[in-house]
């Protein structure tokens, strides 16, 4: 299967409905930027167009499962390609994005795909996490809900995640696929992991904290 049937297909499993025309012809967009930059240096370990629509844009829109209501203001953690924060974007306009990244080349990335996919309402931060909740208090409690895909284990990124989020806030943040081990997370935090069924017949499961 294409780019698009794979990606079509997989759509209607997790949101119940097909994607409209501008949203295939924005994916598509994303695609080719995302192969276009992989040539000079990897973004992503992924490089067949239907894995890309599988693995990364499709994986990402279950993170839309559990945003909390009224969840507009959104940061990715770590948003290298921009994964799982773009298309999250791309499917709900009206979040306020934020991207968080470290490494330069991604940076560069990230800005020309929001430029070229004409984005309104994502912001970049270039830095590491942690330097940047310091040098900029009001960042911290100024999100709904923090989101982020394998950057590394959630107990170490949960203090810094939590920082960033208004009372009732959610981090969610991808796992492994189920039958492999789970993290391990700092004694006593409220939280609760949740399976679902991806188009690719595999289970992933995701890691949902609220702020207390």
């Amino acid at each position: 299967m294409d780019f698009r049937e794979v990606f079509s297909r997989g759509f209607v499993q997790i949101l119940n409905r097909p994607p409209s025309r501008s949203e295939v012809e924005v994916f598509s967009r994303y695609l080719a930027l995302l192969l276009q930059w992989n040539r000079a240096q990897p973004l992503t370990g992924y490089k067949r167009p239907g894995d890309i629509a599988e693995k990364l844009f499709l994986d990402s829109l279950f993170f839309l499962r559990w945003l909390p209501p009224g969840g507009l203001r959104v940061l990715d953690l770590g948003a290298g390609a921009g994964i799982p924060g773009l298309p999250l974007k791309i499917v709900e306009p009206a979040i306020r994005l934020t991207l968080l990244e470290a490494r330069r080349r991604r940076v560069s990335f990230l800005s020309a795909v929001v430029r070229d996919l004409r984005l309104e309402g994502v912001s970049i931060l270039a830095g590491r996490a942690e330097s940047l909740i310091v040098s900029n208090p009001e960042l911290r409690g100024s999100c709904d809900a923090v989101v982020t895909r394998a950057v590394g284990p959630p107990g170490s990124i949960l203090p810094i995640a939590l920082a960033f989020l208004r009372l009732g806030g959610r981090f969610i943040a991808s796992g492994p696929p189920a039958g492999k081990p789970l993290p391990l997370l700092p004694p006593g935090t409220p939280h609760r992991w949740e399976a679902v069924p991806t188009p690719g017949r595999t289970r992933r499961r995701f890691l949902i904290v609220e702020k207390s």
